[in-house]
């Protein structure tokens, strides 16, 4: 018989090292009639969630979402970021990556600002598992490797236990499985000893998975049974789902028959309670396969076929392909040939698919979204129809109204192509200013080029010249010491004035720039920066290893830098600032945040000078998109996405 595909249903725990307290439902709820609008009720929000969390989704979601907003109400930051840490939890499980990352870096850009090594910590862990949950496993050990480093340095052993849950999942993903094996055996070693009974059973739940993974059925079979018990003692819906498809996995693995089918009929069962469509195309697949064993072919079909149906509903490709193959087996007991292999035309077929590069995914989630609008047209379209058909029924008694219905929509349809005409007229001219910008930036920057050139070879070699020449007419002339001491200030003068030609002519075109990148240019400028002595400024880049970005892109990004910086300086009275780059599918997000007097940024509307006006030109150039949050006295941050290719 052919060998099926693993059904491990792997349960990730990124709640960033938050104790999930057990606590009484009603008892919580029962407190919130007489809670103040304080940091207080903002917890209990956050608790009561918690314990919606293990089985219904959705209402832990509203409540923790009612703790975000009156975080944000508060203007209280730590409150916002447990309310991220929880949700974007609930984000991951519902496989919303994208919402779950952007929140996370959020967190993490105020927790930064918070300067609480626990809280860095707990950001950097959960910004990791973002990226975890999008299989992008170098940025995920990265990003966790950093929350480690913190939570050493604030000494903090139950969130390292907790990290090392975390990444040995990307090391499980990676198939280092003798790694994964030792960082779940060093965090179940700490929770056992804790009264966090969550937290146990899911780490339990992932070591399994990496004993099994590592060929070690036995091992994984005790540590899913004993996480089982716990699942069901602390009624964890999820968990149990998992737990049961894992070991009638290992059941089904080992040939035991009669023991299989049990587990996957219960996890099946909490699947469909808990709306988890995959859990559910697993479970079905397991029952088929117990069904074959059994030569219950037909049906053995019938769970198959009812599992690609979720696949195909839920857009379950990974799991659409296991189907398929399993589809084909059966259909190849059945003695029916020509399907089988159609079947696995169509599971190799979507192999290639799900192998294919990231254009193909963006392809397919526009496809979906196309379709989904076409749907909605239709919708509207049938409605109308209906409208119709009414009005006509009725035409003696409701003529009139169906006139104005019919010049209501003629109205809409000709105010619609006024709209569409004047979008586009818009979509030109905003087309013609950038090409205006382009054209300005690029002549601007050719001629800094230029005289930067000029500056370093004809000024600055005239004037070593004339150094040289001083230096030579020193030793053939005798002074007096009055006159001695002045040729001296002169030539250290002259020393002066071929330094800060130099500076000019490399802040107009620096040489790292065309030659090592827009990552080592920064660093360079913000190492400069610091050297000065007029501000202290910290460097942060992510991603940005092996990255290719386009010289006028890259020149454009450092020029910004440049002028925010600068008006850090002139304006902020700031003692330090941090610049951060990031680099993701997406694009490029740029963040310069300051400790200094901050302004009111009402004032950009009306005041901005020329360097804010040279700022914005260059994003618009690049389309990106600027975010300014400053008050007075309380520093400034300065966001800018930029969605380029890199």
């Amino acid at each position: 018989m052919k060998k099926y595909g693993c059904f491990f249903f792997v349960l990730l725990y990124m709640h960033s090292g938050l104790a999930q307290v057990l606590m009484n439902k009603d008892s919580l709820l029962r407190l919130l009639p007489a809670a103040k609008q304080d940091s207080n009720l903002v917890q209990l929000y956050i608790n009561i969630g918690q314990q919606y969390e293990m089985n219904d989704h959705e209402t832990a979601k509203v409540y923790y979402r009612k703790a975000g907003d009156l975080s944000e109400k508060l203007g209280y930051d730590a409150g916002i970021i447990k309310f991220i840490s929880n949700y974007t939890y609930l984000l991951n499980v519902q496989k919303k990556t994208d919402s779950s990352l952007m929140l996370n870096k959020k967190a993490l850009r105020l927790a930064l600002q918070l300067k609480d090594p626990v809280i860095i910590g707990k950001t950097y862990s959960n910004t990791g598992s973002s990226f975890l949950h999008m299989d992008m496993y170098d940025s995920a050990i990265a990003y966790l490797e950093k929350g480690r480093q913190a939570m050493e340095e604030a000494g903090n052993e139950a969130m390292l236990a907790r990290l090392s849950d975390i990444m040995q999942n990307a090391y499980h993903e990676l198939g280092q499985y003798d790694k994964a094996i030792r960082m779940s055996e060093d965090a179940l070693a700490y929770f056992r000893n804790t009264n966090d009974s969550v937290t146990l059973g899911i780490i339990l739940s992932n070591l399994g998975n990496n004993y099994v993974s590592n060929g070690d059925m036995e091992k994984g079979l005790a540590v899913y049974l004993e996480g089982l018990g716990i699942a069901r003692k602390i009624d964890y819906a999820e968990l149990k789902q998992t737990l049961l498809l894992n070991i009638g996995n290992i059941y089904m693995q080992q040939q035991v028959v009669d023991s299989m089918k049990p587990y996957f009929d219960a996890s099946l069962k909490i699947a469909e309670e808990m709306g988890i469509p995959v859990g559910e195309s697993i479970s079905l697949r397991g029952l088929a396969v117990h069904a074959m064993y059994k030569r219950n072919f037909p049906g053995a079909k019938a769970y198959i076929e009812k599992a690609l149906a979720l696949d195909v509903q839920y857009n379950s490709r990974a799991e659409r392909i296991s189907n398929l193959e399993t589809l084909s087996s059966i259909q190849y007991a059945m003695h029916d040939i020509e399907q089988a292999e159609r079947s696995l035309q169509q599971a190799s077929k979507l192999r290639d698919s799900v192998n294919g590069d990231e254009l193909k995914r963006q392809v397919l989630v526009i496809e979906k979204k196309f379709e989904t609008q076409k749907k909605e047209n239709q919708i509207k379209l049938q409605q109308a129809v209906i409208r119709q058909k009414n009005i006509l029924n009725n035409i003696l008694a409701g003529s009139a109204i169906g006139l104005i219905i019919i010049a209501g929509l003629g109205y809409r349809n000709y105010t619609q192509k006024q709209k569409l005409q004047q979008q586009r007229i818009t979509e030109l001219e905003t087309e013609k200013k950038l090409a205006a910008t382009e054209a300005v930036l690029k002549g601007e920057e050719q001629e800094r080029t230029r005289l930067a050139k000029d500056l370093h070879d004809g000024l600055g070699g005239m004037l070593s010249g004339i150094k040289y020449s001083f230096q030579t007419m020193k030793g053939n002339l005798i002074m007096t010491p009055e006159n001695q001491q002045a040729f001296e200030r002169s030539i250290d003068m002259l020393d002066s004035s071929i330094k800060e030609m130099r500076r000019v002519a490399h802040n107009m075109m620096p040489e790292a720039l065309l030659k090592f990148g827009l990552d080592t240019a920064l660093k360079d400028f913000c190492h400069d920066i610091n050297q000065s002595g007029v501000l202290r400024i910290t460097y942060q880049s992510n991603g940005f290893e092996n990255a290719v970005i386009d010289q006028t892109t890259a020149i454009t990004i450092y020029r910004i830098v440049q002028e925010l910086v600068n008006n850090t300086i002139k304006h902020a009275g700031a003692s330090s600032a941090i610049v951060q780059v990031d680099k993701s599918e997406n694009g490029i997000t740029l963040t310069v945040e300051d400790d200094g007097k901050g302004f009111d940024k009402n004032i950009l509307e009306y005041k901005g000078g020329i360097g804010w006006s040279n700022i914005q030109s260059r994003i618009d150039y690049l389309k990106g998109r600027l975010d300014v949050k400053s008050q007075p006295g309380k520093g400034t941050s300065v966001l800018v996405e930029f969605n380029v290719k890199v």
